[in-house]
């Protein structure tokens, strides 16, 4: 019974995190189209696919596990679109599943002879599900049934941007959404706001450094932000670090294999009270891009970001 109250009790702390963001990755400048649909690897010719799983507070069960599959590819030489899946897992006991579909359509203007925007717009599919079959409270008319509804996803963004440099406004998803069943409410996602920027200083020909931040404020929830930096060199070799505030901080490392695959991992030490009770959380990444039109001599020193 002392199990199922505490496996109860993180789950109201974790659907409390929940309502307030999405899911979230320490390696997410490899695919920034997961908060802004307005980000473009503007690159003709070249599609960028891969696969992100995560493993959060490992060693507490039930604790939250999120997979990505993305891909970018560019459709005419102002136009990209993007598409990803996500798949968030959260609970033991009582299980807590949603999964995110989302396709985003970006249009790009040239604003000087260095600058660029680009506009994002995102529309997408939620499924949320709630299984509380397996623990004592399935007793509870409300939760004798499993739980499950589906959303619309709408989401718009700018994404300003030159070679090295890069600054976006976006909400992800302008709809908010309130799960009830039987008069109990299970989950609630409010309208969110992310700022995003980077600055690529040339350390020499062979090595780059980039601050980035990224910024997000929830409707009803505290200002929340996290800072990084990366270092790159010889277009192959990354390390790096991050600091989200008052929850983590970070150690990411990455590797390009080949010049059309990249493979990234990052490690987060929690500032908070699960430091006591996880072992940190886990992320990797598998990037592969796909030279459709035979440009590779172009991207010798591709974009880093």
């Amino acid at each position: 019974m002392k199990l199922y109250f505490i496996n109860a009790i993180a789950l109201v702390v974790c659907l409390s995190v929940f309502a307030q963001q999405d899911p979230q990755y320490t390696q997410y400048i490899y695919n920034m189209s997961t908060v802004n649909p307005a980000y473009v690897k503007d690159q003709p010719g070249l599609i960028s696919a891969g696969l992100l799983y995560r493993q959060q507070w490992q060693g507490i069960e039930g604790g939250p596990q999120t997979a990505n599959a993305f891909i970018n590819f560019p459709v005419k030489n102002k136009v990209e679109l993007s598409a990803n899946y996500v798949r968030d897992e959260i609970g033991d006991a009582i299980k807590v599943t949603t999964n995110f579909a989302n396709l985003d359509f970006a249009y790009i203007t040239q604003v000087s002879s260095n600058l660029k925007l680009s506009y994002g717009l995102k529309v997408g599919f939620n499924n949320f599900s709630l299984n509380a079959l397996g623990s004592d409270v399935a007793d509870d008319p409300a939760f004798s049934n499993r739980i499950s509804d589906n959303t619309i996803t709408l989401g718009v963004g700018l994404f300003l941007y030159s070679n090295n440099f890069y600054a976006g406004i976006s909400s992800p998803n302008i709809l908010s959404r309130k799960v009830e069943f039987n008069g109990i409410g299970v989950s609630e996602r409010a309208n969110q706001l992310f700022g995003i920027a980077g600055y690529i200083f040339e350390l020499s020909q062979e090595s780059k450094l980039k601050p980035s931040v990224i910024v997000q404020q929830a409707i009803g929830a505290p200002l929340s932000f996290s800072a990084g930096i990366n270092y790159l060199y010889a277009n192959r070799f990354e390390i790096g670090s991050a600091y989200r505030y008052q929850e983590s901080v970070s150690a990411i490392a990455g590797f390009q294999i080949t010049q059309n695959l990249k493979i990234g991992y990052a490690y987060d030490y929690s500032l908070s009270n699960f430091s006591q009770l996880s072992n940190g959380s886990h992320e990797v990444i598998l990037i592969v891009d796909f030279d459709l039109l035979s440009l590779g001599k172009k991207y010798v020193s591709p974009r880093f970001y």
